[in-house]
């Protein structure tokens, strides 16, 4: 296994009805193709050796006992293999007959698992055949071997303590109480199920649902391997859908009336890092009749085959993202309303530089006036020329306070500053650190005297990106009276700007597309013939990789070396190793260097699952050492 990833498959043969031998050979070709492509854990459908749609020939002891023989050429096949695997088959278990989930490592059967819940309802009648099981742990004879039956068994691999796997048996998903619940609550990061849920109009997405929200709520990954082609269509009709989920999250889906293995990696790291931050309690597993048993099945290493997206705060799809994005606008926005109207404020003022962060905020800050009913004249939106400022950005600012109709003001802070740096016996001419954090600071405090002289607050324009990387001057656009940025990445200020611009007529979606398009800079060092010089990117890197780069170190706690890996991945062919390396130390080192800025932020309202306020999700000591971190990279 590499950086936890765990390569598992689900398998979804093409059957016979009762043709015991033709269903063993479709199973054992899917097994071996399988590990060919690296599977370390395999699970097939219900009653997979016989099909599911035997009815009252279950009830034939020819089955039953062709079942069992095949049940052993399985074993004999995996002897050499290095992998767990379920197979679904009925059997019979002192006079009472059982649908069973059967547990193969290495040629072994490991335990049995008769499924508990028996639907009998509609196009069900289960109970007609098999009986549930609802009783204790047991050992059985099986083929001259005595093997672990019951609902309460637990597979734990050797050597990796957290892939600890259990399994259900269709049905036993849909009731109120699933068995993986308590699977999952003893210890179970890995719940598979097998499973023979017919298809009907509205069937599959009720399906996703349920799997995807019992693998968020059991904090797991769920695997579910559904029967298909080949299944008895006298009443009904099977589509194959299976699906591979990750604490809720859809990895992986087969389409519908199609067979085959669906392969992915699962991130153990991810499950068990989010139960330790969740303070999920696993429970004494003995305590509850839970036996565990040990098994061998992790080859050590297992390449991703998914998709890593370059921008993890962005969904993939493109109809939900749009749906996000107008959520987090109304959240923001409903977030100032509630400070505004708490605080009694008259007016809202806001700094407007032609950049992305103050023009997200002019767009949050209208919204909320517009929720107030409020005249959005009552927004003071101020630009602050300075050394660095280029007509081009002043002039996107002008144009987006005139067609939004804000009170629009304009203070050159040029003066102000040089009259400063005479005061403290500064050199005008030296492009230092307090060159450029005066500039901010005096900005800073027009806009904190100019709201106390209307009534008004200052709203805050940085974004969680620069107060990751500490971009902000301290006590200058470091600070605010309300943040609504602080939530919101780099990446995800460009997309909200550049979606919400559709909604807008096309004079104000021009200046938008402008702003977009503009070199991401604080303009504090002077203009080489009107073009931008100081250049964010080219000081703190990539916003694009820092997001990247944050968002695994706080949302998961990833190691280094398991970033870098996901970067080679998701950035492969654009930047090198080396590069790689080189950006994720520098954002070590400035995320460290620079909590003592985020220990004493402004109040900002909570958007995403990844935040950094000192009051309600990241707390760390503004003077930690980064030196592991760092020497962590040093030995790759």
């Amino acid at each position: 296994m590499q950086f936890d990833f765990y390569k598992v498959a689900t398998a979804t043969p093409k059957v016979k009805v009762a043709d015991v031998q033709y269903n063993c050979a479709q199973i054992l070709q899917q097994i071996d193709s399988a590990n060919q492509a690296g599977v370390e854990l395999l699970v097939f459908p219900e009653l997979s050796i016989t099909a599911y749609t035997c009815s009252d020939l279950f009830l034939q002891e020819e089955l039953l006992n062709a079942a069992l023989h095949a049940l052993k050429e399985i074993q004999n096949h995996t002897v050499q293999l290095d992998m767990l695997l379920f197979v679904g088959l009925p059997l019979r278990v002192d006079g009472n007959l059982y649908n069973c989930a059967v547990a193969i490592n290495k040629g072994k059967i490991l335990a049995i698992i008769p499924k508990m819940h028996l639907p009998n309802y509609t196009e069900f009648y289960e109970k007609r055949h098999f009986t549930g099981y609802q009783g204790e742990n047991k050992y059985i004879e099986v083929g001259g071997q005595t093997i672990l039956f019951g609902n309460k068994i637990l597979l734990q691999e050797k050597t990796r303590k957290d892939i600890v796997v259990a399994a259900e048996i269709c049905e036993d998903l849909w009731v109120p109480m699933a068995p993986s619940t308590n699977h999952a609550n003893v210890g179970a990061t890995i719940l598979v199920n097998l499973s023979a849920s017919n298809e009907i109009i509205g069937k599959t997405e009720y399906r996703r649902l349920l799997i995807c929200a019992h693998a968020a709520k059991t904090i797991a990954a769920y695997l579910y391997a559904n029967a298909g082609n080949g299944e008895s269509t006298t009443d009904l009709i099977y589509a194959g859908h299976s699906m591979i989920v990750e604490n809720g999250r859809l990895l992986k889906e087969s389409n519908l009336f199609e067979d085959g293995l669906l392969i992915t990696e699962i991130d153990l790291q991810k499950i068990t890092h989010e139960r330790q931050r969740l303070v999920y309690c696993n429970q004494n597993s003995s305590a509850y009749g839970y036996c565990k048993i040990t098994f061998s099945a992790e080859r050590g290493r297992a390449d991703i085959t998914q998709t890593i997206s370059k921008t993890p705060f962005l969904l993939e799809d493109k109809i939900e993202r749009t749906k996000r994005q107008q959520q987090i606008i109304r959240m923001q926005a409903y977030a100032l309303k509630k400070r505004m109207e708490h605080i009694g404020a008259k007016t809202a003022v806001i700094g407007i530089s032609g950049g992305l962060d103050s023009t997200l905020a002019l767009l949050v800050t209208i919204k909320a006036f517009q929720l107030m009913q409020k005249p959005l004249h009552d927004i003071t939106a101020i630009t602050m020329p300075a050394f660095g400022t280029t007509s081009k950005t002043k002039q996107n600012a002008q144009k987006l306070m005139q067609l939004f109709n804000v009170n629009m003001q304009e203070i050159d802070i040029k003066g102000i500053t040089l009259q400063h740096f005479k005061d403290i016996g500064k050199d005008a001419n030296t492009y230092d650190v307090v060159y450029e954090n005066t500039q901010a600071r005096i900005r800073t405090l027009c806009l904190m005297n100019i709201a106390n002289a209307q009534g008004g607050i200052v709203i805050g324009t940085g974004d969680l990106s620069e107060l990751a990387l500490g971009f902000a001057t301290y006590n200058g656009d470091h600070m605010s009276m309300y943040s609504i940025n602080s939530s919101i990445p780099k990446t995800l200020v460009k997309y909200l700007i550049e979606s919400m611009a559709t909604e807008f007529p096309k004079e104000i979606a021009d200046v938008l597309y402008a702003i977009l398009n503009t070199e991401i800079s604080p303009e504090l060092l002077p203009p080489n013939e009107d073009n931008i010089v100081q250049k964010t990117e080219s000081i703190v890197g990539s916003y694009l990789l820092n997001d990247f780069f944050l968002y695994y170190f706080i949302r998961f706690a990833f190691t280094p070396q398991k970033i870098l890996y996901l970067a080679e991945h998701a950035f492969h062919g654009e930047y090198s190793r080396e590069e790689l390396i080189f950006w994720l130390k520098n954002f070590y080192k400035r995320f460290f260097n620079n909590q003592f800025k985020r220990s004493c932020m402004p109040d900002c309202v909570k958007i995403g699952s990844v935040a950094l306020s000192p009051r309600g999700d990241w707390r760390m000591p503004s003077d930690a050492t980064v030196k592991i971190w760092l020497d962590a990279l040093e030995s790759l």
